[in-house]
């Protein structure tokens, strides 16, 4: 069916960017204050907010049904349907429907479409959306009663979205709770026999480490193992990039598939370590260790060393200022820990294992809810599927 009751009309037309400003410093009200990185990207929810008065610059004014738009790397996909009165940053849009409502405009902002268009941008280190160009553009806008129908669709979509989270973060936060005694020993297992295995000992983390010492000249041999907020993982189209130190000139590590190396992290968590599990070989700064272990479970000591107290105790006790801090190989090899015996630590890697697999399939069903909601939008948004209204 042709969407022949459809109006074609331009961003301009339809949307307005609100100017109502907040200076923190004149204002007696504090308002919850949103900035770009309490949006999450890509799925509309914020994780938090902080307090307007607790601010210094000048903020943005928003209301409740007001649709925010992180202009600042518009890439990123930063969008999100305020549910309260308050501020934001400067670098986020407050938009406002002038002739389509804003429960439309919401799922509209996360169109392919509009996205593509606020990616235009002007700037090239700090790429900001271009109103002036964007407001030009055309879109087909339906009736206003058949928006509310592909909002009311769209919608449960969401409320499926959001169920399918909450469900993952209460499967991690067992996860969490159940690792917390497993790792501490407050919680213990027996032998299959039904004995008691034997207590834990403090050891020295080096008796059961081997260093990894194959090095290589940088080139496209190997891909390079970088850090991110999801640990290390490849990124076959970016070789020698921020993360590779560029004041390493002695090579690279190179790491086998199953060895252990670490990434930086913020000053809570000084080093995360991971195990490479994604290609046969890659290669890492030098200044990343990279080692294997011997007479100890792999998992368990990832485990113990991610979320146990003794390494961030440890870790936290070298930092001698600055923001990053390097966990050279010979102290960690100094580092004292509780452990089991390694039957024991198997049953203990085990369970996680399984409560991993339960959050690895949740999440796998959340991904599939995301793109069938993206595809619907696309055909709805665009007229390609008509709904009666």
């Amino acid at each position: 069916m042709k969407n022949n009751n459809w109006k074609k009309k331009e961003l301009g037309e339809i949307i307005e960017i609100k100017k109502e400003k907040y200076n923190p410093i004149k204002e007696q009200v504090d308002y919850p204050c949103i900035e770009l990185e309490h949006i999450n990207q890509n799925i509309g929810s914020i994780n938090e907010y902080t307090r307007a008065k607790l601010q210094s610059s000048i903020k943005n004014k928003f209301y409740k049904g007001d649709v925010l738009y992180g202009k600042l790397r518009p890439y990123l996909r930063k969008y999100h349907f305020a549910k309260f009165e308050g501020v934001c940053s400067s670098e986020i849009w407050v938009l406002n429907g002038k002739d389509i409502k804003n429960e439309y405009l919401f799922y509209l902002v996360q169109d392919e479409r509009f996205n593509n268009i606020a990616n235009v941008s002007t700037g090239s280190k700090m790429p900001r959306g271009d109103w002036t160009f964007m407001e030009r553009y055309p879109f087909n806008i339906p009736p206003k009663e058949e928006q509310d129908r592909i909002v009311e669709i769209l919608s449960t979509w969401d409320l499926a979205i959001e169920k399918q989270e909450q469900l993952i973060e209460k499967k991690k936060e067992f996860k969490k709770g159940l690792m917390q005694r497993l790792l501490s020993g407050e919680v213990r297992f027996n032998k299959d026999n039904g004995q008691s295995f034997p207590e834990w000992r403090k050891v020295k983390l080096g008796e059961y480490l081997i260093k990894h010492n194959e090095k290589s000249e940088f080139n496209n041999q190997y891909p390079v193992l970088t850090s991110s907020r999801k640990g290390i993982f490849l990124q076959s189209d970016y070789y020698a990039g921020n993360d590779v130190a560029s004041d390493d000139t002695t090579g690279y590590n190179v790491v086998p598939r199953g060895y252990f190396t670490y990434r930086h992290m913020s000053d809570d968590l000084i080093f995360k370590f991971n195990i490479n599990d994604i290609v046969d070989k890659g290669i890492v700064s030098t200044l990343y260790p990279v080692f294997t272990v011997k007479n100890m479970d792999s998992y368990f000591l990832r485990t113990k060393l991610n979320e146990g107290d003794e390494f961030k105790r440890f870790a936290l006790a070298q930092k001698q200022g600055g923001s990053r801090t390097y966990m050279y190989f010979s102290k960690l090899e100094s580092l004292q820990m509780n452990i089991p015996s390694l039957e024991e630590q198997e049953k203990i890697s085990e369970v996680l294992k399984l409560a991993d697999k339960e959050i690895e399939l949740l999440e796998k069903e959340l991904e599939a809810l995301k793109l069938q909601k993206k595809g619907l939008m696309q055909r709805l948004l665009t007229g390609e599927v008509r709904v009666k209204v």
